[in-house]
């Protein structure tokens, strides 16, 4: 089968429908996809997003989702003897998480409707994986064609974390990550974590204390690479999501994020469209119908929303000038 391609958490167990391993594409041209498959495209998604590694997950059931969310947390009072004491509460308030579609379309030969499904979806499940991760993590953190409200970039900037690399004379990368660092804990937040793109290891790599001792650090626990920086872990953004013009590191608190995932995955077999964003060797857009061929799509619905826009801050490259 010919195909073409557009373009440590806890695992999610969701109870998908189960189908006959014979039953073929031909026979039912939409639906849900296996269970077994959609369980380890949710678990291989959350392996290669960094987002989904970061932030607080949240599986849902329905489209949309209200979650508790602390503003004030109940206070402790000193008492002296014969005093009454003081009642406190905590402050809660609650937030909506609302599912968006996330699609994937990948053309293949007629031939693969008369093939098992299950056979078919172990072939492109790589592909279906690499094309929601990169997706996701584009929207959630850079912003880029994203349908949320909200993204880890663009809290850090609403609320002016935001420090250019080189932009005070004779401090190094290891003062100018200090810096971020900073901004998140003037409004009495913690940095808890770090990401950004792999292209940053070089510089990291030799950054060293006053004491000499280093500040980045690289290890492997169970065949996975665990990397530090000040003693934080920091995750890589590896799918090509990240937009080096705009950031070259975030800190925050990750869990200040929520990440909303439906439990199903769902597919449709495309027979007669027209695939704009695909071109042929003509450099004509692929009709599928012309070109004697079927289209594999799978939708993806998530959820997310930052939760405090203060507990980020980001690292902006060297030189960098905003748009205006």
């Amino acid at each position: 089968m010919k195909s073409m391609v557009l373009v440590k958490q806890a695992p999610l167990h969701f109870d998908l429908q189960r189908f006959n391993e014979g039953v073929t594409f031909s026979s039912s041209l939409s639906g849900l996809i296996p269970e077994e498959t959609s369980q380890e495209i949710i678990k291989d998604v959350v392996r290669g997003s960094a987002i989904l590694k970061l932030s607080e997950l949240e599986p849902m059931t329905t489209a949309t989702k209200k979650i508790p969310v602390f503003l004030d947390k109940p206070g402790a009072y000193w008492v002296g003897e014969g005093e009454r004491i003081k009642t406190s509460t905590a402050s809660w308030t609650q937030v909506t998480l609302t599912a968006k579609k996330l699609a994937v379309i990948i053309p293949m030969t007629k031939e693969a409707l008369d093939r098992s499904r299950i056979d078919v979806f172990e072939e492109l499940k790589p592909y279906i994986v690499e094309a929601f991760h990169t997706k996701l993590d584009a929207a959630t953190i850079m912003g880029t064609e994203s349908p949320f409200t909200s993204n880890i970039l663009g809290a850090a900037i609403n609320v002016g974390n935001s420090f250019t690399r080189g932009s005070v004379a004779g401090q190094n990368l290891a003062d100018d990550v200090n810096n971020v660092m900073a901004l998140i804990e003037a409004d009495d937040q913690e940095p808890r974590a770090f990401t950004g793109h792999t292209g940053l290891k070089t510089s990291l790599r030799g950054l060293k204390n006053s004491q000499g001792d280093p500040l980045y650090l690289s290890s492997v626990r169970e065949g996975v690479a665990e990397d530090s920086l000040y003693s934080l872990p920091i995750e890589y953004c590896r799918n090509g999501a990240w937009d080096k013009t705009k950031a070259d590191l975030i800190a925050g608190d990750f869990k200040k994020a929520k990440t909303g995932i439906l439990k199903n995955i769902e597919y449709e077999i495309l027979r007669e469209a027209t695939l704009h964003s695909i071109t042929g060797a003509d450099g004509k857009p692929l009709s599928l119908a012309e070109q004697d061929m079927v289209a594999l799509k799978a939708t993806f619905q998530v959820a997310f929303l930052v939760i405090k826009e203060g507990a980020f801050a980001v690292l902006r490259p060297t030189g960098f000038v905003p748009t205006p």
